[in-house]
């Protein structure tokens, strides 16, 4: 436990200096190769279902024996080694830094009222149009996958790597890749991606929920606040499509006191999204800033609180093996 959280911290270091330069290697690119060969091989003809859990199966089987494999040959080599590699695991695994400066890149436009390029950069965070959308909408999509990947991208992969450790993170990131790429509920990925798109809910159910209640407790509100956010949770969390998303808009829509939801359009298509919170306060582009902050505070607590536990069960481990010392030495 000692080693996962060197490494967690370490990797949240090496994040927020280095982040996740594109020109380097990444193991969600290679998962995307792989997902891409399997999806073209496998997803035609009869028992597409299975096909699909099949694929799935494959991506975690490999990502399992390169990382256990490749940990366990650095752990051989030198303790240290090991450890180190695990960081970059972890790293290769979050993403808070990437999320932060996604979403700048949408304020950043926005405040010089330059909404063209503001909805250029929004299109390549969402898959909603984006072409004729005001600030106000410009705002609510980039808050919505802010508050999204809070868990998705930080909270989940740190919450696995607490667990158990690098592999245990970059299988919740195949897991996660699988479901981006093919998890949707369209006549080409109904069958083949509902593995995917479940084992995804599977692994967020209890890290989505841990993000909600970590936002509203970092967030450095008063404790009304607090209060109206889990509020807004409690009511509104249920009405997203999906059933762990919503925690994490709604406790964001709670906080910021703004309406996430409403209508959203898919290549013309029009999609009406439940809507989360109220709207006490009109959208406008520096809510963009507030939520990444919450993601920035949310995430903080989460390594404090497993720092915290560590600490606590190396003391009582330590006093239990000298507990047991003393008495077997007695008379």
């Amino acid at each position: 436990m000692t080693g996962h959280a060197v490494a967690i911290v370490a990797a949240l270091l090496l994040d927020r200096l280095i982040g996740d330069p594109r020109s380097w290697p990444h193991p969600v690119k290679w998962f995307g190769r792989l997902i891409a060969l399997l999806d073209r091989s496998w997803n035609r003809g009869g028992f597409r279902f299975l096909k699909g859990l099949a694929m799935l199966m494959v991506v975690l089987l490999v990502t399992a024996a390169c990382s256990i494999g490749l940990l366990s040959v650095a752990a051989r080599v030198h303790p240290f080694l090991a450890v180190a590699l695990e960081t970059v695991m972890i790293w290769a695994a979050i993403a808070p830094r990437s999320l932060k400066e996604a979403g700048q890149d949408v304020y950043q436009p926005l405040i010089e009222g330059d909404l063209v390029k503001a909805r250029e950069k929004l299109s390549w965070i969402v898959g909603r149009d984006t072409d004729r959308l005001e600030e106000s909408e410009i705002t609510r999509g980039a808050v919505e996958t802010v508050a999204e990947n809070t868990s998705d991208g930080v909270i989940a992969p740190l919450f696995w790597a607490m667990l158990g450790g690098g592999p245990a993170a970059l299988l919740y990131r195949a897991v996660n890749t699988c479901d981006s790429m093919v998890g949707y509920r369209n006549e080409v990925y109904s069958q083949f991606g509902k593995a995917s798109a479940r084992f995804d809910d599977a692994a967020n159910l209890i890290p989505a929920r841990l993000t909600a209640c970590l936002l509203i407790l970092a967030s450095g509100q008063s404790a009304a606040n607090r209060r109206f956010a889990w509020k807004m949770v409690k009511r509104d969390a249920k009405k997203h499509p999906s059933p762990n998303s919503g925690w994490c808009e709604a406790a964001v829509a709670g906080l910021l006191k703004i309406e996430l939801g409403g209508l959203n359009t898919y290549k013309g298509i029009i999609s009406d999204r439940a809507r989360m919170g109220d709207p006490v306060n009109e959208r406008q582009a520096q809510h963009i800033i507030e939520a990444a902050k919450l993601m920035e505070r949310a995430t903080y607590l989460f390594v404090l609180l497993f720092l915290a536990g560590v600490i606590v069960y190396e003391l009582a481990f330590t006093w239990s093996e000298s507990s047991s010392f003393i008495r077997g030495i007695g008379p």
